[in-house]
């Protein structure tokens, strides 16, 4: 196996219409994935939940996250990240509309 070299913030062709997902590793007990939104929310009335941890890293732009049990929604911004538990009910109310958000996500069993 050989080494292989990728830049996180190449070609980002960001659109409004759909957020872009690029697996950089995929392994059977781990998944990192390159996000890139601009402008997108899970839908209204919507929950995202999964079955594995994810620990997310925002590099660039902005995004608001809602946790279900939480009464206030939190504000991302570059350099914040959060782990997210297996089953954790969250949702994004927003992306940054007018630049890309760049997210790292590393999906995992815990």
């Amino acid at each position: 196996m050989k080494p292989v070299f990728g830049k996180l913030d190449a070609n980002i062709a960001a659109t409004p219409e759909a957020e872009i997902f690029t697996d950089l590793v995929a392994a059977p007990h781990c998944r990192i994935e390159r996000i890139v939104s601009l402008g997108q929310a899970t839908p209204p009335g919507e929950w995202l939940e999964q079955d594995r941890a994810e620990w997310v890293l925002l590099l660039r732009g902005a995004a608001t996250l809602r946790f279900a049990d939480e009464a206030a929604p939190r504000n991302l911004k570059p350099g914040d990240h959060v782990m997210i538990p297996p089953h954790c009910r969250h949702r994004v109310d927003g992306t940054a509309p007018d630049e890309p958000t760049l997210w790292l996500a590393v999906h995992y069993d815990p």
